[in-house]
């Protein structure tokens, strides 16, 4: 799936894959633990993150209540926040933990005073 730019949050998420590197007898070298209800907990919590939490003020998240029987935690940090003009944007470091694995993705999300955070062009 690609990402366009300007896409929400949850979509960008979504298109990531969080994938938790499995090991050396997977092919592919990779398994999504990640289901639906997961990746809407995460956006919950990332856009909660973005809202409420200072530069490296860290927000947990878990997928208890999503009905995953794989356990996933981390934590959402929001830093570097730069405002120009009505513009705000943040790097979000994303950290998850599944089945003794662990992964981090750090995109730049942007949004204008009333908007919605969105992926920041690269």
């Amino acid at each position: 799936m690609a990402i366009s730019v300007g896409e929400e949050i949850s979509l960008t998420i979504t298109a990531m894959g969080l994938r938790v590197n499995k090991g050396a007898g997977d092919r592919s070298g990779r398994t999504n633990y990640m289901k639906q209800r997961d990746l809407q907990a995460l956006n919950a919590a990332a856009h909660s993150a973005l809202d409420t939490k200072q530069d490296g003020e860290s927000l947990d998240w878990n997928n208890e209540g999503a009905g995953n029987p794989v356990a996933i935690n981390g934590t959402i940090t929001p830093s570097d926040t730069k405002k120009d003009g009505d513009r705000t944007c943040r790097k979000l470091t994303m950290v998850a933990h599944a089945k003794g694995q662990t992964q981090t993705w750090a995109p730049t999300v942007c949004k204008t005073d009333g908007g919605k955070w969105a992926l920041l062009k690269q």
